[in-house]
C-alpha cells in the first residue's frame, strides 16, 4: 500500500516533523513491506517556518531574539528565501506556549512585529506570515508598534500593551509606521473567524488562552474600539485570526489574508501525492468541530475526498463527533489513559497510534 503521513504539529508537544516520523514508524511496525511518505503540514500555525523550509531547501534560516508575548524575551526562528521573500510565524515570537502563565488581557504580539522589522531590515521585500497559536487578542496591534504605530487614550497618553488596552483607545497615529515591503504581506490563516462578535476572535478563542466570559466581553469591546478608528473589513473570514492580528495587519499594513492550510498543502505537492495513495494519515493536537474551519486537518479531508484516499486522524484528544470522511480516529489521551500521560511521551502514543491506524485501515 501507498501510505502519506501528513499531520499537522500537536501544539505544545510535538513537531509535525516529528508526529509524522512516529506515526510512519507504529505503521510501518506492522506492515513493513509498504511504502510510507513523510509530508508534515501546517496551516499557518505552529511549524510553518519548518514547512516551508522542508519545501524550500535553499531558504536561510535566521534567528531574531524579539520580546515574548509576556515581555520576556524569545528566540524567534524565520527564513529569508533566494527572491527575498521572508516566511515569519506568529508562534515563535508570540505563541501560547511561551507564556509563563496565561495572560488574557496584557499578553501581545510586540515580538512578531521586531521579528518582521528584522526581516525587513536584512533586506526582505515581501513578507509571508503564519498566523496561529496565539497568546493574545490584541488585534496585531502589538506588531504594529514595533513597526512604529502609536495608540493614545483620549488624554494623548500612550496605552500599555495588550488587548485590554484597547478599550481606552481615542486616536492612532501611523506617521511612523515603517511602509509595508513593495512586495506585500500575505498572512496564513487557520480560521475563518470575523475580528468580533460571537464568532469572533475574543469568544471563540479567547478561553483556550485563558479569558472568562468578562474578559472575552471586554476584549471584544476592544476589538470593536480598534475596528472603529482603523477601519478596513473586520467581517472578513480570517479577520479574527490570532487574536485580530489578521485584521491589523490588514487593515493598517495592506497586508491580504489567505488560508494557510491550502497554501502550504500546495506549496508541498499534497495533491500528488494522494493521487496515488490508498491512505493518509493526519493528526493535530485537538480535533472538534473548530477543525473543519481552515486547519490542516480539515482541508486534508477535502483534499482526500477529492482524491478518493482513505483517512486515517490521529488528535491529542478528540472532542465531539467525527465526520463521516474520516474512516479511523484515534486519541492519543484515551491510548495512553490520561492527559498527563500522552503529553509525557507523545512519540510513544504516536507510535502506537500509527500501528493501531495500520490494522484499522488495511486487511491485513
Amino acid at each position: 500500500m501507498r501510505v502519506v503521513v501528513a499531520p499537522d504539529s500537536f501544539k505544545g508537544s510535538v513537531t509535525a516533523d516529528d508526529a509524522a516520523r512516529a506515526l510512519a514508524r507504529g505503521w510501518l511496525a506492522h506492515r513493513p513491506g509498504d511504502d510510507v511518505r513523510l509530508l508534515p503540514l501546517a496551516d499557518g500555525g505552529e511549524g510553518t517556518v519548518d514547512a516551508f523550509a522542508a519545501a524550500l531547501p535553499d531558504a536561510e534560516r535566521r534567528t531574531t531574539v524579539v520580546p515574548g508575548p509576556d515581555g520576556r524575551p524569545v528566540g524567534a526562528a524565520w527564513l529569508l528565501l533566494p527572491d527575498r521573500t521572508a516566511v515569519l510565524e506568529l508562534a515563535q515570537s508570540s505563541g501560547l506556549p511561551l507564556l509563563a502563565a496565561p495572560d488574557p488581557l496584557g499578553a501581545h504580539t510586540c515580538g512578531l512585529g521586531a521579528a518582521a522589522r528584522a526581516a525587513l531590515d536584512a533586506g526582505a521585500t515581501r513578507l509571508v506570515i503564519g498566523l496561529g497559536g496565539s497568546a493574545s487578542t490584541d488585534g496585531g496591534t502589538g506588531a504594529l508598534r514595533a513597526l512604529g504605530l502609536r495608540l493614545h487614550d483620549d488624554q494623548g497618553r500612550e496605552l500599555p500593551l495588550g488587548g485590554a488596552a484597547l478599550a481606552a483607545l481615542a486616536r492612532l497615529d501611523t506617521t511612523d509606521l515603517a511602509p509595508a515591503p513593495p512586495g506585500g504581506v500575505q498572512l496564513l490563516v487557520d480560521v475563518t473567524a470575523p475580528l468580533t462578535g460571537p464568532a469572533g476572535a475574543a469568544a471563540v478563542y479567547g478561553p483556550q488562552k485563558g479569558a472568562g466570559p468578562a474578559d472575552m466581553a471586554l476584549l471584544d469591546g476592544a476589538l470593536r474600539r480598534f475596528a472603529d478608528l482603523a477601519g478596513g473589513d473586520p467581517d472578513q473570514p480570517g479577520a479574527g485570526a490570532a487574536g485580530g492580528t489578521a485584521y491589523g495587519l490588514a487593515a493598517l499594513w495592506g497586508a491580504t489574508i489567505t488560508p494557510g492550510a491550502s497554501t502550504i498543502s500546495a506549496l508541498v505537492g499534497l495533491a500528488g501525492a494522494l493521487a496515488g495513495a490508498d491512505v493518509v494519515l493526519t493528526g493535530e493536537g485537538r480535533f472538534d468541530e473548530t477543525s473543519l474551519t481552515g486547519k490542516v486537518v480539515g482541508s486534508l479531508l477535502d483534499a482526500a475526498d477529492s482524491a478518493g484516499t482513505s483517512v486515517g486522524v490521529v488528535a491529542g484528544q478528540i472532542g465531539g463527533p467525527v465526520p463521516g470522511s474520516v474512516s479511523a480516529a484515534v486519541s492519543l489521551v484515551e491510548l495512553a489513559g490520561a492527559v498527563e500521560a500522552a503529553l509525557s511521551d507523545p512519540a510513544r502514543w504516536l507510535t502506537e497510534a500509527g500501528e493501531l491506524l495500520s490494522r484499522r485501515l488495511t486487511c491485513g
